[in-house]
């Protein structure tokens, strides 16, 4: 592996890993039970109705203020890149934003010195400037850490790594919230009932809140960005317009879209409702702790089976048959009543494929980016996987107003226990958990099912197309290229035998049709930049790079022939879009055996696909010779310019 400045401290990386582990037990604090303490505890004055009443205005007051927030999103990933401070875009808002939100968070698990009491209106206007102004600094904080990845290290590798260790951390933060909310709640409590008291739940929060106040200063203090040309911002967010023009314009993408939010809506509201069902159903509120670590560890064996079943399944099947498992444990759940193994069972298989419809979603998406270029013209990487989120988001927001609707309903507010629930309450409350998700659910199957046709091998075919048509809207460009002049020599970017072009077993390329070049049967894995350039394209396949030459060579270095289909599977790039690259400059590595391996031709394509700007193309070194990377192959000789009178 390429050793470089890039590479990050143990310490740095476990300091971002304990950054993830905060930051979604934060989140998990929020989403989930944020909502149960308010339902339970806050509203406690003796007056049912109105109790109701104002559990109601408060949980649509989130749910508005959480939609709100949406389109507030993009201007915070605008500040963000905006910021220049010593220490960097990121860090800042980190703990700024880590410090100020955990703050708040932990005042609105309390009744604000019982306001509610004293002033309803009042009460209700402070408390959602307190929650808006947190959910604010929340975004701010959580942008910034994700965002920052990239300025961690500048190494492809190193990047895999802290993301490896950062959604570690993420997992076992948000899943242990799960785990210990109850237990601790009651635990703390003045009183032992099965949904503890106000003491509890403050002190349950101050704990949460108090490890996301230090695991943020932990990210700013131990961790350190790198200044490179890859973090030069390069275009201004396009926020929720440009979002709905994407979708407008890329129909794959607006169909899994669409899909992915009746799904959304759907499994958040079944999954806000679980420890409802838990406490005031079955009357255990403990056993939901017993359902939360099982689902930790279902989540990384789904995660762990995924590679496995979308090689054997087609993503239209495998993402159908994730929902019909779906829909059957919430019919066994519907009907398990207070029987401990049935509930975990029915939970458990709920839980089980979520981890896989979200990497289903997330590989359709990343390929939408593709299709999209291909459809409508230019590429619109960032705006595509921006959409996913955001739909997270928007099915959370939803399921806040909608649970709290939802205790209402089944009389589970303030006062209530398992005991105290009617029958008819009961069947409300089932209801909405179960049925209501299950046609959110059935909606998403008939949308994927009969709208969304961007399979692995329609993406390949799309990328096949691509490769065959790039760097032709560069050819002429000065914008993109300087315009070429006198004699060039093009060296060959990595080592081994040097081919004719016309011995590539490829149509396409062996006829010239994408433009002259020659090409190269590798003995190592090292693909380095022939001239100083800018890398116009990276395929998100990574086996494939396109770069734009500071002498007017607009070149495409293709590494093996189908290897599209290997979805970037032994492939490294070191460099993005944009970035400025100098000669002899590492820009893939790749393991030749995994080429092999999969029975595909290992040789690397070096096409000048603006070859019409030139004469004179040939081979200076003789076909079959071994040559050694960036050693000088092909001479090029610009075309005089005839200037325009």
């Amino acid at each position: 592996m390429k050793k470089d400045q890039g590479k990050m401290s143990i310490g740095a990386r476990l300091a971002y890993s304990f950054g993830a582990f905060g930051n979604d037990s934060f989140y998990g604090l929020l989403s989930g039970y944020l909502i149960m303490f308010i339902t339970s505890h806050l509203f406690n004055t003796g007056n049912a109705a109105e109790d109701a009443k104002m559990i109601s205005i408060v949980t649509l007051i989130i749910m508005g203020l959480r939609i709100v927030e949406l389109f507030i999103d993009p201007f915070i990933g605008n500040a963000i890149d905006r910021t220049k401070t010593r220490w960097g875009h990121f860090r800042p808002w980190v703990v700024v934003g880590g410090s100020i939100s955990a703050v708040i968070l932990l005042m609105l698990f309390t009744n604000l010195g019982g306001l509610y009491q004293k002033n309803a209106i009042l009460y209700m206007i402070v408390f959602g400037v307190l929650y808006i102004t947190m959910d604010i600094f929340y975004s701010f904080k959580d942008v910034g850490f994700w965002s920052m990845l990239p300025s961690l290290t500048t190494d492809s590798r190193e990047r895999e790594k802290t993301a490896t260790y950062a959604r570690v951390g993420s997992t076992v933060g948000g899943g242990l919230v799960g785990i210990l909310v109850m237990p601790a709640v009651i635990f703390f409590s003045a009183k032992a009932t099965s949904t503890g008291d106000d003491r509890g739940w403050f002190i349950f929060a101050a704990i949460i809140c108090g490890i996301a106040f230090v695991s943020a200063w932990c990210v700013g203090l131990f961790t350190r960005e790198v200044n490179s040309d890859i973090r030069k911002n390069k275009k201004d967010t396009k926020g929720i317009v440009g979002i709905f023009k994407a979708l407008s314009g890329n129909d794959q993408l607006m169909w899994v879209a669409l899909a992915y939010l009746f799904y959304g809506i759907g499994i958040n509201i079944t999954n806000s409702l679980e420890v409802y069902y838990f406490t005031y159903i079955m009357g255990m509120p403990k056993a939901f702790s017993i359902f939360s670590t099982i689902n930790i560890l279902l989540g990384i064996i789904a995660t762990s089976l995924f590679p496995i079943l979308s090689k054997r399944m087609s993503r239209k099947a495998l993402f159908t048959s994730c929902l019909v498992v779906m829909l059957c444990a919430m019919g066994i759940f519907a009907f398990a009543g207070s029987n401990l193994p049935l509930v975990l069972l029915a939970a458990s298989l709920f839980g089980f494929p979520q981890q896989m419809v979200f990497l289903i979603v997330l590989m359709i998406i990343t390929d939408s980016v593709e299709y999209g270029q291909l459809k409508l013209g230019h590429r619109d990487e960032s705006l595509a996987l921006s959409v996913r989120p955001l739909i997270d988001k928007f099915g959370g927001a939803v399921s806040n107003g909608v649970v709290g609707q939802i205790a209402i309903m089944a009389g589970m507010t303030t006062g209530a226990t398992a005991a105290s629930i009617t029958a008819a309450g009961k069947m409300n409350f089932k209801l909405m958990m179960f049925a209501v998700p299950a046609v959110m659910l059935v909606i998403a199957i008939i949308i994927f099912a009969t709208k969304v046709i961007l399979s692995e091998q329609k993406h390949a075919e799309i990328v096949a197309e691509l490769e065959k048509t790039w760097g032709k809207k560069y050819a002429g460009d000065q914008d993109a290229a300087k315009s070429a002049t006198g004699q060039i020599e093009l060296a060959t970017p990595i080592a081994g035998k040097l081919m004719n072009l016309s011995e590539v077993n490829d149509q396409t390329f062996s006829s010239g049709s994408v433009g002259q070049g020659f090409a190269i049967k590798p003995e190592d894995g090292r693909v380095l930049a022939p001239f100083d350039a800018t890398v116009r394209q990276v395929f998100t396949t990574r086996h494939a790079v396109g770069l734009v030459g500071d002498n007017g060579l607009v070149l495409l270095i293709h590494i093996g022939l189908g290897t599209v289909k290997l979805k970037g599977t032994g492939f490294v790039s070191y460099v993005e879009e944009g970035q400025k690259v100098k000669k002899g400059q590492e820009l893939i590595e790749f393991w030749d055996p995994t080429i092999k391996k999969a029975g595909l031709d290992d040789t690397v394509i070096v096409v000048v696909t603006n070859s019409n700007e030139f004469e004179n193309i040939k081979l200076t070194a003789k076909a079959g010779t071994e040559v050694k990377a960036e050693d000088e192959v092909m001479t090029l000789a610009a075309k005089e310019k005839v200037e325009a009178k």
